[in-house]
């Protein structure tokens, strides 16, 4: 099983490579940065990550494709893969809900359902066959139109369901993936802990305790002990190989990790 967590810069350069060399010593395998405009650009803030790590994988989570042309993509993974030593992942979506905002504000045209799931497609393509060696593409999608036509040609899918999505939904999301790709690695997002949420989603005022007391799939109980046994238990029923968590729960997870990765 993976970990990787959701992290941006707050204050400074320093202390955004603190953090990054923080989070490899204490045994995640990557950091991923979010692609908004209210945040520091994607691109380089991983570089910088890059920069004072050896280990930490790096990725987007998840580039906008409706933001960016292909050749622009190439261009930018190709920079981050030298910098990397060949340690960056691509991740790729057909954009978030506040995306067309994003769009309208840039000038950009926003796409249709079906152009943007073929945007997606052609940037994968264009990564794979310009950038030497290629990264790893990981889609996030949710409606089974992306996942049908994205799970068969990507390296790992990453569910993307609604904060009070429960078993049933990731049964269900799981199977439309098995249906195309039965192999392919799949990656969750716990949302919160013990009822606690990251900042982000506690402001937008979603409450953790009636998520995890309706039984969403994204909250995880508060004693790690129990934590390891709801994600090994979901690794053996559903194959998920990865677990996104948000920084904010970095201390929450350190024994986690520890038991997980046989220290």
């Amino acid at each position: 099983m993976k970990f990787a967590v959701i992290a941006t810069p707050t204050t400074s350069g320093a202390d955004w490579a603190e953090r990054a060399r923080r989070l490899e010593g204490a045994g995640w395998q990557a950091v991923l940065v979010p692609d908004a405009g209210a945040i520091p650009s994607t691109f380089p803030t991983l570089a910088a990550a890059a920069a004072v790590t050896t280990t930490l994988r790096l990725r987007t989570w998840v580039l906008a494709i409706p933001l960016r042309s292909a050749a622009a993509v190439v261009r930018e993974t190709a920079a981050l893969q030298v910098l990397s030593d060949g340690r960056f992942e691509l991740g790729l979506g057909t954009g978030r809900p506040d995306a067309q905002k994003e769009a309208t504000q840039l000038g950009l045209p926003w796409p249709t359902g079906s152009q943007r799931r073929q945007q997606l497609l052609d940037v994968a393509g264009a990564v794979r066959a310009e950038v030497s060696p290629a990264p790893p593409i990981v889609v996030t999608a949710s409606g089974e139109k992306m996942i049908a036509a994205a799970a068969p040609v990507v390296d790992c899918v990453a569910l993307a369901l609604r904060p009070a999505a429960t078993e049933q939904d990731l049964d269900a999301a799981v199977q439309q993936v098995r249906a195309v790709a039965p192999a392919v690695p799949l990656s969750l997002q716990a949302m919160g802990v013990g009822g606690r949420l990251p900042a982000y989603m506690a402001r937008a005022g979603i409450n953790g305790d009636a998520l995890l007391n309706g039984g969403a799939i994204g909250m995880l109980p508060a004693d790690p002990a129990a934590i390891v046994d709801v994600l090994q238990g979901r690794q053996e029923r559903w194959g998920v190989d990865e677990i996104v968590v948000a920084e904010d729960f970095v201390d929450d997870f350190a024994p986690v990790l520890a038991q997980l990765s046989g220290q």
